[in-house]
This record gives C-alpha cells, sequence and structure tokens, in this order.
C-alpha cells in the first residue's frame, strides 16, 4: 500500500514504543511519542539542574516553538495561543469571561467530547440555558443553529471533528459568520482535526473565533501541551485567571484599580506548571519538520489509511446486525479514526484488548484510529482480530 512506505520509514523512531510490534489503534486517543521526546525530557532536567530557577526563560521558548508550529498548521500569523496543562483549564477560564448573568443561552451540540460536555452540563442544572444540537443530519445543521441564536445567547462552543463519529463539520464558516452578526463569541474545539485535517483560520474567515486544542492525540506532543487560540484583539477578561495572565503588572504596588491582563499570549493563563512538557513537544516539532511531515502528507496518509481500513472491514464481511460503520460519506469529510455501531462496542473493546489490539469505545459506538507509522499488515491484523472478536460473542 501506498501508506506503507512512510509507515515503515517512521518506524523505527518509535523504538521505546515498539509500535512495528503492536497494534495501537488509539490514535485518536493517545499516539506514540517518537524516541526524540525522551530527548526533550531529559533536556528539562538537566536544564533545571543547571539553571534551578533561571529556566523559566528557555521554558518559554519551547512554548513558543509549539505556538509556532500551531500558526502554521492553522495559516494563522496573527492567532495569540495560549498555554495550559488541558483543555478543560482553557475552556473554563474562557467560560468565565463570559456574561451569564446577563445571557444565559450557550449553544453547543450533542456530539461533543466529554471536557466540553461535561462542564456545560454541569452549568446546566445551575440554570444556564445550554442548547445542544444534533450534528446529524448534516444538511439542516446550519438551520438549526441560527434558529437557536436569540438575544440572550452568549456563546456558540462546538467540535470541528465529532468525537463518536469521526466526521468533520463543513458549516464553521457560515457558523462564524452568524456569530458575528450577533457580536457573539464562537468556540471551536479541534482536539481531533490538529494535525489531521488542515484547517487554514485565515481562508475559512476565523480569525476573530477562538479554538482549543492540545498534543495528547495526532501532534504526538504527550500530556500538557494545550492551546487556547483567541484573536489579537481580544478584550474578554476571565474571572478565573492566574499570575501568569499579568506579568508586567507583578512589580507594582496593588490597589483597587480593575484586575490586569497583559497583551499577548497570556490572557487565559493560570499560573506555574511543569514545563517537561514543552521540552519533549518541541523535539517532537523538530522531528516532525525533519521528517517532512506537511500537513498534505499528514493528511494524505490519514485518509489512504483509513480508505484501506475501511475497504478491508467490507471484505470481511460482518454482519451488520451486530457491527456496522457509523457512516458511509468520503473519507474527505472524516477526521483520523472511523467509528463502528454495535451494541457489543465494550465487550468487543475489551476482547480486542485480550487479542493485543488497542482501541476504545464510547457508548455504542467502537473506534479505530490510525497512525502515521501504521502499516498496511497491522490493519489486516487488526481486522482479523475484529472477525474473530465477533465470531465469538
Amino acid at each position: 500500500m501506498t501508506f506503507d512506505k512512510l509507515a515503515t520509514r517512521l518506524t523505527p523512531h518509535y523504538s521505546h514504543f515498539r509500535v512495528g510490534e503492536r497494534l495501537l489503534f488509539t490514535g485518536h486517543s493517545h499516539q506514540a511519542w517518537p524516541d526524540v521526546a525522551r530527548e526533550g525530557m531529559t533536556e528539562c532536567f538537566d536544564m533545571a539542574a543547571k539553571d534551578v530557577d533561571e529556566k523559566w526563560g528557555l521554558a518559554f521558548d519551547k512554548a513558543e516553538i509549539l505556538r509556532g508550529y500551531l500558526r502554521d498548521w492553522y495559516q494563522d500569523p496573527d492567532g495569540l495561543y495560549c498555554l495550559a496543562e488541558n483543555t478543560h483549564m482553557l475552556l473554563v477560564s474562557w467560560l468565565s469571561s463570559l456574561n451569564l448573568s446577563a445571557n444565559s443561552r450557550i449553544i453547543t451540540t450533542s456530539g461533543e467530547f466529554h471536557s466540553m460536555y461535561r462542564q456545560l452540563h454541569r452549568l446546566a442544572e445551575e440554570g444556564i440555558d445550554v442548547v445542544m444540537i444534533d450534528p446529524q443530519p448534516a444538511e439542516t445543521f446550519i438551520d438549526r443553529v441560527a434558529e437557536a441564536v436569540n438575544d440572550s445567547t452568549a456563546a456558540i462552543m462546538m467540535s470541528r471533528v465529532f468525537f463518536e463519529t469521526g466526521l468533520i463539520c463543513q458549516s464553521l464558516s457560515d457558523i462564524a459568520q452568524i456569530a458575528r452578526a450577533k457580536e457573539i463569541p464562537f468556540l471551536i474545539d479541534d482536539y481531533h482535526g490538529t494535525n489531521v485535517a488542515p484547517l487554514s483560520i485565515t481562508a475559512e474567515d476565523l480569525a476573530d473565533c477562538y479554538l482549543v486544542t492540545g498534543g495528547y492525540k495526532y501532534l504526538q506532543w504527550g500530556e500538557g501541551n494545550c492551546f487556547l487560540r483567541y484573536p489579537k484583539d481580544c478584550q474578554l477578561r476571565p474571572v478565573v485567571t492566574g499570575w501568569y495572565a499579568s506579568f508586567t503588572s507583578l512589580e507594582q504596588a496593588r490597589s483597587d484599580t480593575p484586575t490586569h491582563y497583559d497583551d499577548g499570549n497570556q490572557r487565559f493563563a493560570t499560573a506555574t506548571y511543569d514545563p517537561t512538557s514543552q521540552f519533549r513537544a518541541a523535539r517532537v516539532v523538530e522531528f516532525f519538520n525533519e521528517q517532512g511531515l506537511t500537513p498534505d502528507v499528514l493528511r494524505d496518509q490519514y485518509v489512504s489509511q483509513l480508505d484501506y481500513f475501511r475497504i478491508c472491514f467490507s471484505h470481511a464481511n460482518l454482519d451488520p446486525d451486530i457491527i456496522r460503520p457509523v457512516h458511509q460519506q468520503s473519507l474527505e469529510f472524516n477526521g483520523g479514526f472511523l467509528s463502528f455501531k454495535t451494541a457489543y462496542a465494550g465487550a468487543l473493546q475489551s476482547a480486542l484488548n485480550e487479542a493485543g489490539v488497542l482501541t476504545d469505545n464510547r457508548g455504542d459506538i467502537l473506534r479505530f484510529g490510525v497512525a502515521p507509522y501504521i502499516r498496511a499488515q497491522q490493519i489486516d491484523d487488526a481486522i482479523s482480530s475484529l472477525s474473530q472478536c465477533v465470531a465469538e460473542l
């Protein structure tokens, strides 16, 4: 298969994760780290031992490397990117900047990942008017979003790639236009889109929008590398705020003046964090550049792998009453994993794990995620194991 050439070249660089020996199909949840990631972590330790509390200058430089990568990926030279340890911290900070006492409606979808869904569900229990719109059918999605917007709407928040189906929302630019006309902030969760499905902030007219993403999945940066992207003229003032959001005012005498926020990338920042993650991720960025893993190369690799996976699944002739694809749409509209609907999702996931095939399930959805280092033979082996597990139900 065409994707085997790149996968075979990459495999030796992931020797610690043993990607050539294992069937790791949780690429949409946690991809393997290249061996050089370990070098980054050692670099952080050595730097801390040498420079002690003076380490932060280099740590901030590493974070800037990650910002640069994201700006390039999103064709977003003017976007600001605030670092945090996870997207939930960023979502809470961002939500705290909204005047929910005056405008209590938040529009989202029923297809959100847990970090957003759980927090919004809890807010709904406290009286916030959270409207969850089903992203399907896609043909009427934009109309249903527009109908939900009213004068009390505080924000629109939704994913670009829906974490259950893997489908890419095709309406972001239109939703951004609706939000812009009503002066409503629009936040996009792109954790399942970054590094797998290119998005141009500039070309899609999303420069005034907000976006959260992180390094745990397709970026191979590991934990602790999440970012909130926001426009350079952002004036939001989060109530949940840490002292990293205002380095320039730390030496000023305390007073009753309004809380200050620095311009730049720190508006939604919290406080002291472990910078090891940034050293690790910066080395991975260097590795991706060395290997020529451009947006087009990555996209072609994912689509080719998923296409082969879909073909192999079809040839397995599994009973559709037991397991079937969630959708049959073109992979042009799909992220980096395939979802299968089955009442036995949990049992199959457990059985596959016993057989050495790592994947995951959400409710009645069984998901298989590829990664650039996955070879055709590994897909064959995964489908063979799935067939055997289905036969043993």
